[in-house]
């Protein structure tokens, strides 16, 4: 028999059972359920609806319930629906009457709303987690890489010349932003639903306060309509995934377009790679095609709730036990994609000279030879063309710019110095925009610096919230 099968005079069918249960995926809100109950319990103890004798007993049969799921011996049930209907059943079964008292003044409207906030707090300081090891990585990479240089690129052409720890760093910039959006995302998750009830609060004197602060919020919400109908910290954290694993997709295409042979930048470790089963001189980079794949599953997480929640009225609809396994599937794709994203990077073999032989190809040092007419005094517009013509005559020549003599550099202008010979080498490029934000190994070291001291400060800061 149902738990509110009161105004019913049958039974639900069993397809019906099937179709309307959410323990398949929801059980893995046991520990946030039970948490919430033994403070709810604390609550009605507080404003006298139940005594102690019945508050201890209600705590210790929740325990004894937490004992059996984490031992494997609890038996969830399609016919109880949901994580709340079977503890509250397993419960009432175990104790009697106190059990039945514990749902007074809640409603499983804010009950679960009270779960996912608590569940969802604990998975995104895991995450959080997760990004401070990949931004460790990259900046390890990059440590060792100040001086290797590589092409830059636009629309996929060579364009000018930079360090691979500049590249990286790059990502590290980016993926420092998606660490700041999940603080942002987790302070408007930390916020306490219960007492809520179905929609419009309840009739008891229930202590708001206390449950906050025993379940380790910031702080309450204002408006009960709201507290039980808001799935927008979900959606923010799918949305702010979508970001990670767009990130994520990104660096990984590079990886896999620098692992072939046209561009020969690096080469996989064994560890995270497989081969063909038909050609066996293959090595392919499947973590990093999988990741790459993986982020449309994500996005489509993001779409499937907002599609949930874009035409529901206030308050609770049952539409929104679709948020769930969009947000656990989320979850543990992001948690997946960056344990293993890290430990891809780290085991990298870096062909640096490869790296280099790409450098001295495709004229990316061309802007610097135009930077250095103009400040001899040569409107840029000119030097722009000027320099445009050289790279005209190599190509027909089948050089490059380091390639010309400076009679070759004089002929095109006759500003050209003997020192122009020193600055269209791809490392001198490299060097020269020693500006804040610049590839310069000199501003690298410093952002390096400065990202050393923000992951050791988030590390403190993350062990304390263990």
């Amino acid at each position: 028999m149902k738990l509110w099968s009161g105004r019913f005079i049958k039974d639900t069918s069993k397809e019906m059972d099937d179709f309307n249960s959410s323990i398949s995926f929801d059980m893995r809100l046991y520990k946030q359920d039970i948490m919430g109950s033994m403070v709810h319990a604390e609550a009605l103890f507080k404003c006298g609806i139940i005594s102690l004798e019945e508050k201890e007993s209600i705590r210790k049969g929740l325990l004894s319930i937490l004992k059996d799921i984490e031992d494997g011996t609890f038996e969830f049930s399609v016919q109880y629906e949901d994580i709340h209907m079977n503890i509250e059943k397993a419960l009432t079964d175990r104790i009697g009457e106190a059990g039945k008292k514990l749902h007074t003044a809640r409603s499983r409207n804010d009950q679960v709303a009270l779960d996912l906030r608590l569940f969802l707090k604990d998975e995104i300081l895991e995450v959080q987690r997760k990004l401070v090891v990949l931004l460790d990585t990259l900046v390890t990479i990059s440590e060792d890489n100040l001086y290797t240089i590589m092409p830059g690129y636009t629309h996929l052409q060579p364009a000018q010349p930079i360090t691979l720890a500049h590249h990286l760093m790059a990502y590290y910039e980016m993926f420092k932003r998606d660490l700041d959006r999940l603080k942002d995302c987790y302070r408007r998750t930390d916020t306490n639903p219960l007492g809520s009830c179905a929609l419009a609060s309840t009739t008891y004197s229930i202590d708001r306060e206390l449950t906050t602060k025993l379940l380790g919020f910031s702080n309450y919400t204002m408006n009960s309509l709201d507290g039980v109908s808001d799935r927008d910290y979900a959606i923010e954290f799918i949305s702010v995934s979508s970001i990670i694993m767009m990130h994520l997709s990104r660096l990984c295409e590079e990886l896999i377009l620098w692992s072939t042979n046209e561009f020969g930048y690096i080469e996989m470790d064994d560890a995270y790679s497989t081969g063909s089963s038909i050609m066996p001189q293959k090595k392919n980079p499947d973590v990093a095609e999988l990741i790459r794949g993986k982020t449309g599953r994500v996005f489509g997480n993001l779409m499937a709730l907002l599609t949930v929640m874009k035409g529901l009225p206030l308050a609770y609809n049952k539409d929104m036990q679709e948020d769930k396994e969009s947000l656990f599937d989320t979850l543990d794709t992001v948690k997946a994609c960056l344990s293993i994203m890290s430990p891809m990077l780290s085991t990298l073999k870096i062909n640096r000279d490869n790296m280099q032989k790409a450098a001295n190809k495709g004229f990316i040092n061309a802007t610097d030879v135009a930077d250095y007419l103009s400040k001899k005094g040569v409107p840029f517009r000119t030097a722009h063309r000027i320099v445009g013509e050289l790279v005209l005559h190599c190509t027909g020549k089948g050089v490059s710019l380091q390639d010309l003599s400076l009679e070759d550099f004089r002929k095109a202008s006759p500003v050209f110095e003997e020192d122009i010979m020193d600055i269209v080498t791809p490392y001198s490029c490299v060097v020269s925009r020693n500006i804040p934000g610049g590839p310069a190994p000199e501003q690298v070291r410093l952002h390096i610096d400065s990202a050393k001291t923000y992951i050791r400060d988030t590390k403190s800061f993350l062990s304390q919230q263990s």
